[in-house]
């Protein structure tokens, strides 16, 4: 069996951070988001440059899982960008590349995400999720998140929040 090592996100990163998220998204989000945003998203250059200045402005909130020495998961969270959400973490994304889905990394990588969630001193955590984006609901069920009734748009699709107590 390969090892497994959850490390922290580091300048010169940014593009297997890039790479993990956009082959994500184009399996995760074809047929939620249409194929005309879902390209633009995925534009491996544009995600490039936001991993760039996201690793120089935040760091400590970027995991990166590898199995073996290949990048497979990826994770992000800040505190919480909700006005009326101010003592919440926030989940700002986990992504997989597809073809090692539903093998237990994705869990793996959301324990220590809570970890590192905790030891910043959250007691509690949120996040948005495409609401036809069932496989992501029931991951994050499973790990005991519950849609708390807020909703909104991006790009057309509806997305829900959920929240967990850690």
């Amino acid at each position: 069996m390969e090892s497994i090592d959850i490390r922290r996100a580091k300048n010169g990163d940014e593009k297997i951070l890039a790479y993990i998220q956009t082959e994500s998204w184009k399996s995760a989000f074809r047929g939620i988001l249409s194929d005309e945003d879902l390209e633009k998203l995925t534009d491996i250059t544009r995600v490039t440059e936001m991993y760039e200045r996201t690793l120089r402005n935040y760091p400590e909130h970027g995991f990166i899982l590898l199995i073996g020495e290949k990048p497979h998961c990826i994770s992000f969270w800040s505190a919480s960008r909700e006005n009326d959400m101010k003592d919440f973490a926030e989940l700002i994304c986990i992504h997989s590349l597809p073809d090692n889905r539903r093998r237990g990394y994705g869990s793996m990588m959301i324990e220590h995400i809570f970890g590192e969630i905790k030891k910043a001193g959250f007691e509690k955590v949120m996040l948005w999720v495409f609401a036809d984006n069932l496989p992501a609901r029931k991951f994050y069920e499973k790990a005991g998140f519950v849609p708390n009734g807020k909703t909104k748009l991006f790009r057309g699709a509806v997305e829900m929040m959920y929240c967990k107590d850690l």
